[in-house]
This record gives structure tokens, sequence and C-alpha cells, in this order.
């Protein structure tokens, strides 16, 4: 069995819990978190340790924290040459402490405690400073999913914006769209076989080609009824750089 440890609590590192805690090759050897009862519901109580000195070495090291904190986290581990890993989407490989051996293990999803997920399909992206460490990565990222790959550091950064744009920003539309419904008494779910079908549509047509609405076919009669309409000033300037920025890039009809 490949032993792993992790260190952190928050939304990645539980969820790194459940998907190894399924894989059959992967075995978690010890837990790290300043509260020991955030995660009992997890793991076993004796598995978890609050003292970075009591972390002992393993085949692979997960640094799951907050990106301001990787440096300081990975300096103060109590060991050297073994191979760590931060699970950030915009940090470089090199805020590891070098006195180990470094790489990158990212999961691109988005994580909420609460909600559980297929890792089977979770994109796993891989950077390492040597082929070896590499492969010991693939091999434990294949064990929980079928998606992943090689990316580097800059490759990752680029990643990341694109999934706020996907993902972050899509969800605060949703948040708005929940808001103007809720202000008008109209059920939100009446949106939702709307927003499935726009996701939907990206498995067969890339997004410039799936473009619908009043936007892309510059209905400026629509568009400025819905200026008119929207009465909140944030989401008045939201709605017009939308449609600025889909009549300038996508194909009009």
């Amino acid at each position: 069995m490949i032993q792993i440890t992790i260190i952190g609590s928050g939304n990645v590192a539980q969820h790194l819990i459940k998907a190894f805690s399924a894989s059959k090759i992967v075995e978690i050897k010890q837990v790290f978190s300043r509260k020991k009862g955030a995660l009992l519901h997890l793991i076993d109580s004796e598995k978890i340790v609050t003292d970075f000195q009591a972390l002992e070495p393993a085949d692979l090291h997960i640094i799951s924290v907050s990106d301001n904190a990787i440096t300081e986290v990975s300096e103060q581990l109590p060991f050297n040459n073994q191979l760590v890993v931060h699970t950030s989407g915009t940090s470089s490989i090199e805020l590891l402490d070098p006195k180990n051996r470094r790489g990158v293990f990212y999961p691109l999803q988005t994580f909420s405690k609460n909600k559980d997920l297929d890792y089977s399909v979770v994109p796993f992206c891989l950077e390492a400073e040597n082929t070896a460490d590499f492969k010991l990565l693939e091999t434990i990222a294949k064990s929980v999913s079928t998606a992943v790959y090689s990316i580097s550091s800059e490759q990752r950064k680029a990643l990341h914006v694109a999934a706020v744009f996907v993902s972050n920003f899509t969800n605060h539309l949703y948040q708005m769209g929940h808001e103007i419904c809720e202000e008008n008494q109209v059920p939100f779910a009446v949106l939702k076989p709307l927003i499935q079908e726009t996701a939907d549509k990206i498995n067969t047509l890339d997004p410039i080609d799936a473009q619908t609405g009043p936007a892309i076919r510059h209905d400026s009669n629509t568009t400025d009824a819905h200026m008119a309409f929207l009465q909140d000033e944030n989401k008045k300037n939201i709605y017009k750089i939308l449609t600025q920025s889909i009549q300038h890039n996508g194909k009009k009809l």
C-alpha cells in the first residue's frame, strides 16, 4: 500500500480523505489538523495529529491549506527528502520548501464539505520535479480518478483562471438569477432545466457555437428592456458588460 499523509482539514483535504479512503492501493497514514475534532467524522482519531513534530515519513505528503500558508507549512515539516505536494491551482511548485522533493497534486473541482462527489471524473493536474515522483503521483491519482493530466505551473494558473470564469462567476450569476426570481415571486426551480441544458450543451458544442439569447442576436429592443427592468446598479452593470462581451466575441447570427 502507498502511504499518504494529508496536511489540512478544509474542503479539499476532507474530500481527499474521502477519495483515498476508497482507494485499493492507498493508505492514509496520518492527517494533520489544528483541531482534531474537525476530522473525527472521516478518519480514526489515532491517525489525526495536531503537532507538526508528530508527522512521520510517508510515500507522499499532501499539503492542502490556503495558498498563503503553503510555504510556512512546508518549512515546518520535520523531515527531509520526502515527496511533498500542494493542492493549489495558482501557486508555483517553488513555494514548497526545497528541503523535500516537490510536486503539485491539484484536483480541479468545486468542493463543498456537505456535497458528495464522483471522484472518478474529477481531473487531477499533476507536476513533479523528477520522473519517478511524477509516476508515483500518477499512480495515486489514477487510483481514484480516470482524468489525470500532466500540467505545468504556468498551465495550472491558466486553468485556475478559466475555472473561476466557468464555475465561481457562473455560480454568482445563478445567485443573481435566484435573487431576481425571489424579488418577483417566481420559483427559481423554473430555471433549473435551462441551467442543465446550457451545461449539457458543451458536451457536444464549443461554447461559442452554443451561445444563444438577445445579446448574440443583437436584439437591442430586448436588451434595452432588460436594462430598464433591472433596478440594482450592480446587476445592470454586469448585464451591460456581459452583453457587450458576447456581442464582441460571439458569431453574429
